[in-house]
């Protein structure tokens, strides 16, 4: 008898303690499309699996990461690459991209460029020349999301000094447009469908010509988070990679159309600011790798960008400087190279 009641208290105290044996991650998110590999790593268990409470801290902008990050405050972030990022790394605040987060491939460009709908349908608006004294939206300066505004500009044989840039948060974009206060922008999915879906802009890259194969997103870890917690930072990566290979489960033909398309819709009503189901099924998702390979040639395209924008202090950094694929590497290595669906 004593030994079950012994037995039964250890089993209370036991129940009693789980969180005691979940370590705390701290995730910045901006609650774009291409977040959606960490949200279904939260949903489907994948982080609790490995004994981490994931907790999401929402940003407007992965620059507004930077600061936090390099603090230790956030240990894990993502988003497009800003100059802010190269900016710290050469002050030795410690950040670091570890991962692909999200990249604009053919059928999957998920950061569009956008013209107010009265502007298209005037026909003020008719070539990427025509975007010449626009009042455009960013979601910030020396960002990726810049870069692929310059790429538009240069098909049209523009600089910036051609448009009136400003920086506006993705969520912020539909009542700017509504407002008539901006002209275009570069919006990040589910925005660009909402802004589309209310009939405020036009998508008007639909050949994809602006920026191809743009490493639009990446995944960022602190320097605290990825050298004082090793183990950790391999677990969360294990986690995200299996959430992105269940993403990838359910892509087809440009959309969530796949076999397991329910869930991941499911899961961006759940974590993101869109609730409406069919709007995400309608969507252009972001193409994401689903062993976190990284486009460096992209990234150094945008580091050449920032350059000759005047935004980089260090102009002898390289964007191979900031990577650390390793943790990347090591749960490919354990789980084996992704496979389709279809082809298990």
């Amino acid at each position: 008898m004593k030994l079950a009641i012994g037995i039964g208290i250890a089993a209370i105290v036991w129940s009693a303690l789980p969180s005691a044996a979940q370590t705390k991650v701290r995730v910045g998110n901006v609650n774009t499309a291409s977040d959606i590999g960490i949200y279904l790593a939260h949903k489907k268990g994948f982080f609790k699996a490995e004994g981490l409470d994931v907790e999401f801290i929402g940003f407007d902008t992965a620059a507004r990461m930077i600061a936090p990050l390099g603090t230790g405050e956030l240990d894990v972030g993502g988003g497009t690459v800003s100059a802010g990022l190269y900016n710290a790394y050469a002050r030795k605040i410690g950040i670091t991209i570890v991962a692909d987060k999200g990249s604009s491939k053919p059928g999957y460009n998920f950061s569009q460029l956008m013209v107010r709908k009265d502007l298209v349908d005037s026909g003020r608006y008719k070539t990427f020349a025509d975007l010449k004294g626009l009042k455009i939206a960013t979601a910030a300066r020396g960002t990726g999301n810049a870069a692929t505004l310059n790429f538009a500009l240069k098909l049209g044989g523009l600089t910036f000094k051609d448009a009136d840039i400003i920086e506006l948060g993705f969520p912020q974009h539909a009542p700017a447009y509504a407002n008539k206060a901006i002209d275009a922008s570069i919006t990040n999915e589910p925005s660009a469908s909402l802004v589309e879906q209310r009939g405020l802009a036009l998508r008007v890259d639909k050949k994809d010509e602006v920026y191809p194969n743009h490493q639009t997103a990446v995944l960022l870890y602190s320097d605290t988070f990825r050298k004082n917690r090793p183990d950790i930072a391999l677990k969360f990566m294990r986690a995200y990679i299996k959430g992105v290979r269940v993403y990838n489960d359910a892509l087809k033909g440009g959309r969530i159309a796949g076999p397991n398309a329910d869930e991941v819709v499911a899961a961006l009503v759940e974590y993101s600011e869109i609730k409406d189901a069919k709007l995400h099924r309608e969507t252009t998702p972001a193409a994401c790798d689903p062993d976190g390979g990284l486009n460096i040639a992209s990234l150094d395209d945008d580091l050449a960008f920032f350059k000759a924008e005047g935004v980089i202090e260090d102009k002898s950094i390289t964007a191979a400087t900031v990577i650390d694929t390793s943790f990347a590497q090591k749960v490919v290595a354990e789980l084996g190279p992704y496979k389709p669906q279809d082809a298990r």
